[in-house]
C-alpha cells in the first residue's frame, strides 16, 4: 500500500513539474508557427470539430480531399446548396488550408451568383436577390477563413477582388488589398489598394489612396493606371492645379509607310 501511495505521489510531482514545461514548449512552438493554434469556434462547432477530429484523426486531410471531390460533382450538377455544405465540411477539416477557403468562396461569389443572375427562368427581383445573397456568402467564407489565417496574403487578395468585382464596396476592397500587400502579397496589391480607395466614397480613403499612388508615381513614373486614378483623386481632393501631375501624353504613332515621310 505504501508503495502504491509513493508511486502516486511521484507521478503527481512529476506531472506538476512536467505540465509547466510542456506549456512553455507548446507556447514557444506556436509562436514560431511550428504548431497550430487550437481551433476557436462556437460551442456547437467545437463539438462538431472535436467529433470529426476524433473520428478521422490523421485522415482529416484525406477526408477533406474526398469531400472536395464530391463538391465538384455537385458543382457540375448545379446544386449550390450542396456545394456550400460540402465545403463547410472541407474547411472544418482543414481550416488552415487557404485554397479551400478560396475555392469555397469562388463557388459562391462567382459561380453560384452568376448562375442565378443570368437564369432567365427566374423573376428579375429574385435573380438579383439570389445573386446578392451568394456574393455575400462568398465574402463571409473569406472573412471566416481569415479568422484562422489572418496573415495569409492570398485570402486578403481574394477578399479585395470580391469586393472590387462583386460588392463594389471599394473602401473594403482597398483595405483588403492593403492587408494582402502588408502580409507579403503580390506587388500589384499595393497599387490596387490605391486604385480601390480612389473609387470609394470615403474622403479618408481618398487621402490614403492619393498618398500611396503619388509615392508610386514619383518613384516609378507615369503609367496609365496611376495617372487615371491620381487624376480622379486630385479632383476629389481638390488638389491645387500647380500641384497636379501632368496629363499622360498619348504615344505618337509611327509613320505609315504608304503615306511617305513625315513632314
Amino acid at each position: 500500500m505504501r508503495r502504491k501511495l509513493l508511486a502516486i505521489a511521484v507521478l503527481a510531482i512529476f506531472g506538476a513539474v512536467k505540465l509547466p514545461l510542456e506549456e512553455r514548449v507548446t507556447h514557444d512552438l506556436r509562436g514560431r508557427r511550428m504548431l497550430a493554434e487550437p481551433l476557436r469556434l462556437g460551442v456547437g462547432e467545437d463539438l462538431g470539430q472535436a467529433g470529426l477530429a476524433a473520428a478521422l484523426g490523421g485522415l482529416r486531410g484525406l477526408a477533406a480531399c474526398m469531400f472536395q471531390l464530391r463538391a465538384h460533382v455537385e458543382f457540375t450538377n448545379v446544386n449550390w446548396a450542396k456545394v456550400d455544405s460540402l465545403y463547410k465540411l472541407v474547411t472544418r477539416l482543414q481550416p488552415r488550408q487557404a485554397r479551400y477557403w478560396d475555392e469555397a468562396s469562388w463557388h459562391m461569389a462567382y459561380n453560384a451568383a452568376s448562375y442565378y443572375l443570368y437564369n432567365q427562368e427566374l423573376k428579375p427581383a429574385l435573380r438579383g436577390q439570389l445573386y446578392h445573397d451568394h456574393v455575400m456568402r462568398g465574402v463571409a467564407i473569406l472573412e471566416e477563413g481569415l479568422k484562422f489565417l489572418p496573415d495569409n496574403p492570398r485570402l486578403w487578395q481574394k477578399l479585395g477582388e470580391t469586393h472590387w468585382h462583386r460588392t463594389k464596396e471599394f473602401k473594403k476592397a482597398g483595405d483588403a488589398y492593403w492587408e494582402s500587400f502588408q502580409h507579403g502579397g503580390l506587388a500589384f496589391t499595393e497599387r490596387f489598394a490605391g486604385y480601390a480607395w480612389a473609387q470609394s466614397n470615403d474622403p479618408e480613403s481618398w487621402r490614403k489612396g492619393y498618398a500611396l499612388l503619388k509615392r508610386l508615381y514619383d518613384k516609378g513614373g507615369p503609367t496609365p493606371g496611376l495617372v487615371e486614378y491620381l487624376k480622379l483623386l486630385e479632383q476629389n481632393l481638390k488638389i491645387p492645379a500647380a500641384r497636379r501631375i501632368p496629363d499622360l501624353v498619348p504615344l505618337r504613332k509611327g509613320p505609315d509607310p504608304q503615306e511617305g515621310p513625315v513632314r
